[in-house]
């Protein structure tokens, strides 16, 4: 009997849509689908279809399958059998989790790039108005060009049009936004990437994971501007419960090579799949009993074999060999804790400063017993550093950090950096031992691994070979052998598939663990934190009491109770500070980061023009030229005086604001 709830592929379900659906056209259907690599079946017989502005979260464990049915879907990987159709003129994007960029472009260029025939004519445009402004022959045909040129800008969405990227690239927190590709961080290149697809605005958009690498606060901003905003279809696969609760209208999930479809977000996908579950249980007893009923038939042995009675040992064995549902598997966490004693950990006054910014500016804290402080705060605040410091990695540039007698620390690092990738899993976590010592007991490594979900086979592979869900499990495995008492978690949520880390967070809440956690899972965050520090900016970090939607109303009620005030204190303020240079923008402050390069290039123009005017060869060779180089070198002069007068007053402003 068919689950209630299963979905039918050509049908948009959700709570607000009631009575008959209107047709939607495909973007992408998949009929029966199957991928093996080596002994492991991913996908067995799946099909699926994906309908104009329908927004669907694909979910399943980790190695289920999620990305290889995305890139399956997309093109960029086939199938073993089965066949996909895509409409041909739809535009379908994908986000990858290691996103191929040109290293030598800038992120600003990678992004407008993303904007298409705007930026094509935009850019034509610019062009031609520069070869007008420099004088060339043939007036008339330049001056049609333009024209031509601007009303295809005008057409494909005007002139304000360009500021997306701008806007974009701000809201995902990229700052070196003129910087090649090849000088950022992996999550800046993530953001890059995400940026380029959201101007695009494709028909689909397939993103793996896009909440990797970003701050709250933008996560925040990102399920907005998917649930509002954007106005094409999407495939989320993500681990984030509340973008999938409040952005998808409907939840597939991959499970033993199956696709499961279910209305609603992540709050109805988990009832929905309970009570499959429960229907899969209950047709296994049924199925039992059957068999058990036929198989005390088979051995009173009738004497009279009729087709009537070889039909009912065919039923017999049929249900023998039926093959009964499979129970999830979940990763085991358990911490091998120590005996805390009266003092934790406290931080007295401290300051932290790096290259010459100040990050933390004079934070006291008492950690207590049992307490599990989230940090929180944009990407860049300083969170990992101050981890650092109470490791005693860094140094304070003020102020100390008194760690108690008794405690011990765990530390789970966001870039995994404790695994050697040429070495294998095994060696990893248990180095040259082939038994473990783990709560009290000696356990094969191969028994202690599969906690964590590894196959005994897999022992042996080199971590290279891990993907990034493996990898967190491979360091979580490390970390847990270690005899602790304070868990110092950066990042954890990462790469893990939502049943791993409702694992983490039981061990983390029913163990009554003592924890920092850097993270950016909301989510997670509500069920584990019992206090939340969050960097607020200029040094300022501030302690809240509660989980993390906790913390948001405080910040929402503080926001709220200063807003009255800012029209009367506004204006005075700015009759007082009318003399006074302002504070620089974020535009402001990418350009003065960029406008040293700028004056090098002007001067290196103007001293090359120099030389040629200097040059006996120009006035007897090319005298014609000479009245449009002198010209040339007074627009060179001209601008870089611009440059540096431009310089000069956003150094002034940026000083005035330290």
């Amino acid at each position: 009997m068919r689950s209630p709830h299963r979905v039918a592929e050509n049908r948009v379900a959700g709570p607000q849509r009631l009575g008959v659906l209107p047709l939607r056209v495909p973007i992408v259907v998949a009929e029966n689908l199957r991928k093996s690599y080596g002994d492991v079946t991913l996908l067995d017989g799946v099909g699926l279809s994906i309908h104009e502005g329908e927004r669907v979260g694909l979910v399943g464990s980790n190695g289920a399958g999620k990305s290889t049915l995305a890139r399956i879907l997309l093109g960029i990987e086939s199938a073993d059998e089965g066949r996909v159709a895509r409409r041909r003129e739809a535009t379908i994007r994908y986000l990858s989790q290691e996103p191929d960029l040109p290293m030598d472009r800038t992120a600003h260029d990678i992004v407008f790039d993303g904007l298409g025939a705007w930026a094509d004519a935009f850019r034509s445009h610019e062009a031609v108005s520069h070869r007008i402004a420099a004088q060339e022959l043939g007036w008339e045909k330049l001056l049609a060009e333009q024209a031509a040129s601007a009303h295809e800008v005008e057409r494909l969405g005007g002139w304000e049009r360009g500021r997306s990227v701008d806007v974009l690239l701000e809201q995902l927190g990229m700052r070196h936004i003129l910087r090649p590709i090849a000088e950022l961080s992996g999550g800046e290149r993530r953001r890059v990437a995400l940026a380029k697809l959201l101007v695009e605005e494709p028909t689909l958009a397939i993103l793996d994971e896009p909440t990797n690498h970003l701050d709250a606060d933008t996560i925040e901003w990102l399920e907005t501007y998917l649930k509002e905003q954007y106005r094409g279809a999407l495939l989320l696969i993500t681990h984030d419960r509340y973008v999938l609760d409040r952005v998808v209208t409907r939840t597939l999930e991959i499970d033993q090579g199956q696709v499961h479809s279910y209305a609603g977000g992540w709050q109805s996908y988990l009832t929905a799949k309970a009570e499959r579950m429960a229907h899969a249980s209950r047709a296994e007893a049924n199925r039992k009993n059957l068999l058990r009923t036929e198989l005390e038939w088979l051995r009173r042995s009738p004497k009279a074999r009729t087709s009537k009675s070889k039909a009912r040992v065919d039923r017999a064995v049929a249900l023998r060999d039926a093959r009964g549902p499979q129970a999830e598997r979940v990763a085991r966490f358990e911490l091998q804790t120590e005996r805390l004693g009266g003092t934790v950990l406290e931080t007295q006054d401290l300051s932290l400063e790096l290259g010459g910014r100040e990050l933390v500016r004079s934070l006291s804290l008492v950690l207590q017993r049992g307490q599990r402080l989230g940090i929180v705060g944009p990407n860049g605040a300083g969170k990992t550093t101050l981890l650092k410091a109470i490791l005693a990695e860094i140094e304070p540039s003020g102020g100390r950090v008194v760690v108690g007698k008794n405690t011990r620390f765990a530390y789970f690092d966001q870039g995994r950096t404790g695994l050697d990738e040429e070495r294998s899993l095994q060696h990893n976590v248990a180095g040259d031992r082939s038994h473990v010592e783990f709560q009290g007991k000696s356990l094969d490594i191969r028994s202690y691994l599969k906690r964590f979900l590894f196959e005994p086979h897999r022992a042996r592979d080199p971590v290279a070979v891990l993907s990034g869900g493996e990898r967190a499990r491979a360091a979580l495995a490390k970390m847990l052998l270690l005899p602790a008492n304070v868990l110092l978690l950066d990042e954890p949520t990462n790469d893990l598939d939502v049943s791993t880390l409702a694992t983490l967070e039981e061990m983390l809440v029913e163990g009554d663990s003592t924890a920092i956690l850097v993270c950016h899972d909301r989510y997670f965050l509500d069920r584990v934190a019992n206090g939340i520090l969050a960097f607020e900016g200029d040094g300022q970090v501030t302690a809240y009491a509660g989980n993390y939607s906790d913390y948001r109303e405080r910040r929402a009620e503080r926001d709220a109770a200063r807003a009255p005030l800012r029209p009367a204190i506004d204006k005075p303020e700015r009759r007082r500070d009318a003399s006074k240079p302002g504070k620089l923008s974020y535009k402001e402050k990418i350009e003065l980061e960029e406008i040293v390069t700028s004056i090098e290039q002007a001067e290196t123009t103007a001293a090359e023009i120099e030389a040629t005017l200097a040059d006996p060869a120009l006035y007897a060779e090319r005298a014609s030229e000479v009245p449009r180089i002198v010209e040339r070198q007074g627009e060179i002069q001209a601008e870089l005086e611009r440059l540096m007068s431009r310089w000069m007053e956003l150094e002034e402003r940026l000083h005035c604001e330290s």
